[in-house]
């Protein structure tokens, strides 16, 4: 036989393995495109979003300031809003995965990176949610369906979106924790537990709530109990030493429980004392619609696997007993914590289901998620997008002028400004949001973003915003540089 006859034979075989290949896993290669192409789109639509100034000091500029910092050696600082003093972001929020991200940004100091690093993260919880289902249905194309319903879900796509938070990066490893309890891979699970817990102080309530479900369904007591002691250990660590350690007093976000009983310990005093203003506070008509929004979208089918769905129970409470509303907008990334076993339930419980079943189940839950999110998701030209609902909204003309404002502002100066430009101008050391001045020697000011921060959260205050505009202008340690369209830039006068 001749060399180019063996040749021939060998890419013939070559091309035959191949092909098998490819039949075998179609449906593993279609998720894989489709995560990549879903990736690949709203990493344009964040960038896009940035460059138009839809994103802000809050929350993107805090994460960025906090990153920066770090990589300049001084871990997770931030400049406090309300007071203008230099603190490490612990005082807020326990989140030190951030400190991860500092090495990326000394590779490519852009807030881009790390909207880029969430909607990555965000992505890669198809895989799980694919290797769950396939386990339990026993089937690829199943499992395929399933994960790209999870790509197709609105709320998973906002929270790709949502400027950047820590928490979201809890959505892909908490669904990897529940893929590694599920086949017994303890060490794979340390690993994403530690993660987790690394991406908000409350998140050991929910590996503790995952170490109690892998006791009751896999029959694991004393690892799974092991593991829920460590969860509420965490956040009780959190919440009790390290917040309070850095900020000096307990956190200010116990505000947003005054109703139910302004603390933890006092939220479960509540609990037993007056059921009934718990229940009141949890059944609003906002928070009737939340759980609606986050339900319907995948048919209710998390309630085929219960078990797995509590484990988000308490994301679930924090979120309808906060008074404040973003808490119950699953656009906001408050949702983060409860996405995974929204998801990590669907998958199992589809595979709980007759065979006949089990397909129809899937193409019902993609169908579902597929239509809410045409009409809600973070996507050009949906109706949720053409409502103009959407108040960060610029023209390419505005878009100019703030970032010949922005480009006025030397990269290592103090500076104070407004909300919406502050996503520009937080990688440096001093960054004050107005009308806080501290050490700034510049300011640079959008008449009409009237938001303004306050110890948590923030509020509209258009007259005060104009006050100090007001005062500004007439003092004479500043001077006006630059103002175009109601955007203002000051220098102080001795600078």
């Amino acid at each position: 036989m001749s060399t180019s006859t063996l040749s021939d034979a060998g890419g013939e075989l070559r091309s035959a393995r191949l092909a098998t290949f490819i039949r075998e896993r179609r449906w593993a290669i279609v998720v894989w495109a489709s995560t990549t192409i879903w990736a690949v789109v709203l990493a344009d639509i964040v960038r896009d979003r940035y460059a138009d100034y839809r994103y802000a000091r809050f929350d993107l500029g805090n994460m960025v300031q906090a990153v920066w910092s770090t990589a300049q050696g001084r871990w997770l600082e931030n400049t406090n809003a309300v007071t203008g003093d230099q603190v490490a972001r612990l005082a807020s929020h326990v989140d030190p995965i951030l400190v991860l991200l500092a090495p990326l940004w000394l590779l490519w100091p852009s807030p881009v990176l790390l909207a880029w690093v969430q909607v990555v993260a965000v992505a890669a919880g198809a895989i799980p949610v694919f290797l769950l289902a396939r386990k339990h249905a026993g089937s690829e194309q199943i499992a395929a369906l399933l994960a790209l319903a999870y790509l197709a879900y609105p709320w998973i796509a906002w929270a790709a979106v949502d400027a950047f938070h820590p928490v979201a990066l809890a959505i892909p490893l908490l669904l990897f924790a529940v893929w590694s309890l599920d086949g017994d891979r303890l060490v794979a699970f340390t690993v994403c537990a530690v993660l987790t817990a690394a991406t908000g102080e409350l998140m050991g309530l929910l590996i503790a709530g995952l170490g109690i479900w892998y006791a009751l369904a896999r029959g694991r007591s004393l690892p799974g109990l092991a593991i829920a002691v460590w969860g509420v250990a965490w956040t009780m660590f959190s919440v009790y030493v390290i917040v309070p350690f850095f900020y000096g007093a307990p956190s200010a976000y116990y505000g947003v429980f005054n109703e139910v009983g302004g603390s933890p310990t006092g939220v479960l005093k509540t609990v037993f004392t007056d059921p009934v203003t718990i229940l009141r506070e949890a059944t609003g008509g906002e928070d009737v619609l939340y759980l609606f929004l986050v339900s319907a979208p995948v048919a209710g089918s998390f309630l085929l696997a219960p078990g797995l769905a509590a484990v988000s129970l308490p994301a679930v409470a924090v979120n309808l007993l906060a008074v404040q509303g973003g808490n119950t907008d699953p656009h906001e990334h408050y949702i983060s914590g409860i996405l995974p076993f929204v998801f990590g339930a669907v998958a199992i419980g589809v595979g709980r289901l007759s065979p006949a079943w089990r397909v129809r189940a899937a193409g019902i839950v993609l169908a579902v998620s597929l239509a809410a999110t045409a009409t809600l998701g973070p996507w050009p030209r949906t109706l949720l997008d053409a409502s103009g609902w959407d108040p960060l909204r610029f023209d390419p003309a505005r878009v100019r002028v703030l970032e010949h404002a922005v480009a006025i502002v030397p990269d290592d100066a103090a500076v104070s400004s407004t909300n919406r430009v502050g996503s520009h101008l937080s990688a440096r050391r001093h960054y004050y949001s107005v009308p806080v001045l501290g050490r700034a020697e510049w300011i640079v000011l959008e008449a009409d973003d009237a938001w303004l921060p306050q110890s948590v959260g923030g509020y509209h205050d258009r007259p005060r915003l104009q006050a100090f505009l007001t005062q500004v202008e007439k003092s004479p340690q500043w001077r006006l540089v630059f103002r175009k369209d109601d955007v203002y830039v000051f220098r102080r006068a001795e600078s």
